[in-house]
């Protein structure tokens, strides 16, 4: 089907997925390019494929061909896209499984994509959002996640809450901070574990460090802290090693 019309009904709908109130509101979201295409089709979660020529590859799904200049409207990307997709939000079950990644309030968009495609790649289960994370579907986390938030489950919780029911479930949580905390080398890694990592500029809250089972830092020289997708990274490395 072609859509020339920057007014047309479809275009006007698809464009307000580019805002977080209208993704929840309908749990759909958009992708642009041909990896992020596979990584979604993979799950089965596009809906329909919009590009701006056609594209027989993707015949499996209802198509739609439009102008550039609707292209322009729709994409996020700086560089810009022929093909994009409409998708679903994932169907999750509530469970978390054994190695967990809590991520309280990380806010900027490429360290929240990092984490979760370090995640994927160190073989960890699942990862849980406090409320003030930034959003999952958001483009610039989707693309710096190359995909691999469509293949790891991703929660928004009340932190507190699942702290409450990892205790009771005897699930050791090991939170990281500067003070108080031991080296990541001296941390003998309990399974099931989850590790929480903190806002990029105040660090895990100090009510979520009050309820976790032992502090962490990771050791170093000549510097005091570290980005937080860099450190989350050095951490699940290190606990699977």
């Amino acid at each position: 089907m072609k859509i020339t019309s920057l007014t047309n009904a479809k275009v006007k709908q698809w464009s307000k997925y580019k805002e977080k109130k209208y993704r929840e509101i309908d749990k759909k979201f958009l992708i642009e390019g041909e990896h992020l295409l596979q990584e979604a089709h993979k799950e089965g979660l596009i809906e329909c494929v919009i590009s701006v020529e056609e594209n027989t590859s993707w015949d499996m799904y209802e198509h739609y061909e439009i102008t550039s200049d609707i292209m322009k409207k729709l994409s996020s990307s700086v560089s810009g896209s022929n093909i994009m997709a409409l998708c679903h939000y994932p169907e999750q079950k509530e469970t978390y499984g054994k190695k967990i990644i809590i991520l309280d309030d990380v806010q900027d968009p490429g360290n929240l994509g990092t984490i979760i495609r370090s995640a994927l790649s160190f073989g960890y289960d699942s990862i849980i959002l406090s409320k003030g994370c930034a959003d999952v579907y958001n483009e610039k986390v989707i693309r710096s996640t190359q995909g691999a938030c469509f293949h790891i489950p991703v929660f928004r919780k009340d932190l507190q809450e699942v702290l409450t029911d990892f205790k009771q479930q005897g699930i050791a949580v090991y939170g990281t901070a500067l003070k108080n905390a031991i080296d990541l080398q001296e941390l003998k890694v309990k399974t099931p574990y989850a590790f929480v990592f903190g806002n990029e500029g105040q660090g895990v809250s100090q009510g979520i460090l009050n309820r976790c089972d032992k502090l962490v830092k990771i050791e170093m020289e000549t510097f005091e802290s570290l980005n937080v997708a860099v450190a989350a990274g050095i951490c699940m490395y290190t606990c699977n090693h």
